[in-house]
């Protein structure tokens, strides 16, 4: 029996100002080659020229707009994951268009071969970017705040590293003594990390509210020590819907937080973590596991298992057992989120008991 193909493959490779199309017939010979521009009147020409057909488009800054607005017009959207398409980033050839070229080709064969994702809503990206800006924040304010420690480091004065918060009445209390023209110097630099500190408050003030109004389910999250609201936040923006995965272990290989392999014959490499899926997210459950290895973490069976692997004096064990710890958290949040359970912090001393 012979595949039954489109009858219309759209092959896009994304830009920030045009756009690649490479546009297949269900015979797979090319209709149309050429550019348009990233507006959304250009993709409704495009739409209204190839109603209900199959549009795939590398994964990127702006395919989740696109994908959705596609999508509402009624035509078929693949999303492809870029860490897959070798096809594509190893060319020697590469170009825009040759790459609209080959997304459209394998999307007309077989759409497995893109790796789809999907992406989330427009509500919960508008909800993300929430907490998005607030990273940016605080990267911003840690930045100044290196960089006036450092300068006053250089001119002999050395100010303690409170907490981030408090940095510039702790750098105005130690400078008002000792050096008047060195503190009016530094004083546009401690008044933007005065500014930051209180945009990153109020963005913290309405993530929590976010999380109490809109998204409840993050309550269950919050029970294990080391997640706040926006760790919870984000797991749960991010992984969308808890019932995506067949079995709950499947989130730790979508997050990039199991080790890659490299097997041939009798050659089985020991590789570090694959760090596919959201960067920002990982980086959340390995800060997690750092507070709950630490010495601020309660008891619990996630710090009995980290500190075990830990203890083994190996190097790099330390690592390893952050590692270990954020995957099984990662886990543990999403069963947590699917059943809607009660956190039991010793469950498996009390399922021995």
């Amino acid at each position: 029996m012979k595949p039954k193909f489109p009858s219309v493959t759209i092959g896009l490779d994304l830009g920030d100002k045009k756009h690649a199309i490479c546009v297949l017939n269900s015979a797979g010979e090319i209709i149309e080659e050429r550019s348009i521009t990233n507006h959304r009147e250009s993709l409704l020409r495009l739409s209204q020229k190839y109603p209900k057909s199959r549009i795939a488009m590398e994964v990127g800054q702006h395919s989740p707009w696109t994908s959705r607005y596609f999508e509402a017009l009624g035509h078929e959207v693949l999303v492809a994951n870029a860490r897959k398409l070798r096809a594509i980033y190893t060319s020697t050839r590469k170009s825009d268009q040759s790459d609209a070229y080959m997304i459209a080709r394998l999307a007309r064969v077989d759409p497995s071969l893109l790796h789809p994702i999907q992406h989330s809503t427009e509500e919960a990206q508008r909800d993300l970017l929430q907490v998005k800006l607030r990273d940016n924040l605080v990267r911003q304010r840690v930045d100044i705040i290196s960089s006036v420690r450092f300068t006053l480091k250089s001119m002999g004065v050395r100010v303690a590293s409170p907490n981030t918060d408090c940095f510039a009445k702790r750098c105005r209390k130690t400078l008002d003594p000792l050096d008047a023209k060195l503190l009016a110097m530094c004083e546009p630099s401690l008044r933007v990390v005065d500014e930051l500190t209180k945009s990153i408050r109020e963005l913290e003030r309405k993530i929590e509210e976010l999380c109490v109004e809109t998204y409840p389910e993050t309550e269950f999250l919050q029970q294990i020590a080391g997640v706040g609201p926006i760790t919870a936040l984000s797991f749960v923006l991010i992984i969308g819907d808890p019932e995506r995965f067949e079995s709950m272990r499947d989130v730790a290989p979508y997050l990039g937080l199991v080790p890659k392999r490299d097997q041939s014959g009798e050659t089985d490499k020991q590789l570090g973590i694959s760090k596919a899926g959201n960067a920002y997210l990982r980086r959340l459950l390995v800060s997690a596991a750092h507070y709950i290895l630490g010495p601020f973490g309660p008891d619990c069976d996630l710090k009995r298992h980290g500190l075990k692997l830990a203890a083994h004096g190996s190097r790099g064990a330390k690592k390893k057992a952050v590692i270990a710890v954020a995957r099984k958290l990662s886990v543990l949040l999403l069963t947590l989120w699917y059943n809607e359970d009660i956190y039991e912090p010793l469950h498996n001393e009390s399922q021995a008991a």
